[in-house]
This record gives C-alpha cells, sequence and structure tokens, in this order.
C-alpha cells in the first residue's frame, strides 16, 4: 500500500520508515512533488495533525497520514504544547526552544512532562486519528547527541538516558511516536499490501 507521510523532517521520516518496515511504500512529499508549506493553523495538536494530512489528501488525492506532536511541561500549564517546534520564534530553532525551556524551568523543581503525538490518518477522505504518549522529566541540561527537537533534555520515566542518547531502535520501542505509530500499523495491518 502506497501511503503519503506529510513531513519534511528527514529524521521523522527515517524514524516512521523504520517503525513501519516493509508493508508499506512511504513516500514523503519530495516523492509527491510537494514543496510548499502544509498549513498548521488549529490550536490543538489533533487539529493540525488534521490539517496536514486533509491538505495532502484534497490537494493531491494520496492517502496519507500526518503527525503533530507537542512537549507539554506541568508547571508551565502544559507550554510549548502545540506550538513546540516554534517556541522559541518562527525559525523553529531547536537551540533556542532548548534554551527557552531550561531558562523557564530554571528555578523550578517539578520537571515533570510529557510527549504527545497524534497522528492522523486519511484513507479515501475518511479520517482516524492515533495518540501515543510518553511522560518523563525535563533535565537540568542538555545529554546525548542523537534525536531531534527536545530529545537532548527530555528523560523518560523508568530510564537513566535522554531521549538523545538512545539508539533510535531504543527511543522507537517507548517514544510517544513509537507508541501512536504502533497503533496506526496495528490498524493498517488490516489492509492488504498489494
Amino acid at each position: 500500500m502506497k501511503l503519503v507521510f506529510a513531513t519534511n523532517n528527514p529524521h521523522k521520516l527515517q524514524e516512521i520508515n523504520q517503525l513501519l518496515g516493509n508493508s508499506f511504500e512511504l513516500l514523503s512529499l519530495n516523492d509527491i512533488h510537494c514543496y510548499e508549506e502544509i498549513p498548521e493553523n488549529q490550536e490543538t495538536i489533533e487539529g493540525n495533525a488534521a490539517e496536514k494530512s486533509f491538505y495532502i489528501y484534497n490537494k493531491y488525492g494520496f492517502n496519507c497520514f500526518a503527525d503533530d506532536t507537542g512537549l507539554e511541561i506541568d508547571t508551565l500549564n502544559g507550554e510549548p504544547g502545540v506550538y513546540s517546534a516554534r517556541y522559541a520564534g518562527e525559525e523553529k530553532s531547536s537551540e533556542k526552544n532548548i534554551e527557552l525551556v531550561l531558562q523557564k524551568l530554571a528555578k523550578i523543581k517539578n520537571r515533570k512532562a510529557r510527549f504527545k503525538t497524534v497522528i492522523s490518518l486519511v484513507i479515501d477522505g475518511r479520517e482516524i486519528q492515533f495518540e501515543g504518549i510518553v511522560t518523563g522529566l525535563i533535565l537540568e541540561e542538555k545529554r546525548g547527541t542523537t534525536g531531534f527537537g527536545y530529545d537532548p533534555i527530555f528523560q523518560p520515566d523508568k530510564s537513566h538516558l535522554s531521549f538523545a542518547e538512545m539508539t533510535m531502535e531504543e527511543k522507537g520501542k517507548i517514544s510517544h511516536r513509537g507508541r501512536a505509530v504502533q497503533k496506526l500499523v496495528e490498524y493498517l495491518s488490516q489492509f492488504s499490501t498489494e
């Protein structure tokens, strides 16, 4: 089955490709010649995921899935949340986003947080959503060099490693995206792989 993953993020594409395995032919936005910025104008993670998947389905005619992810920090009332990618500004700098989070949490003891991913799958015009959540803590400084985004400062529960200190396989087994993709894969297994 051909499926478009509506992202321009090569890290996400690589991560999802690894989780999906060989059952599906995963196409990127480049593969379908989509080079424009896909809108993300919703106030929720669920809304952004749906907006992206329907945009591709309606404009390009491909069955498609899109995800949106947010880091939600307890003491910041769920920030950065839906604004995670552009928390420190529209240029979407991971370094600046991390600096801003660490600055806001500098004198705060409660560092509980969670990552939430919502995947919106549109097949033949019908949508279904899958959610993955992982809870953990925001570290006081960056650790590790793998992964992307907030991975260097997020340590999941029951682990002594940050996401950025894990291999892609280790992270995929427990991550928010891994959990959402697992639900997606289970759902897609009902479709033949012609």
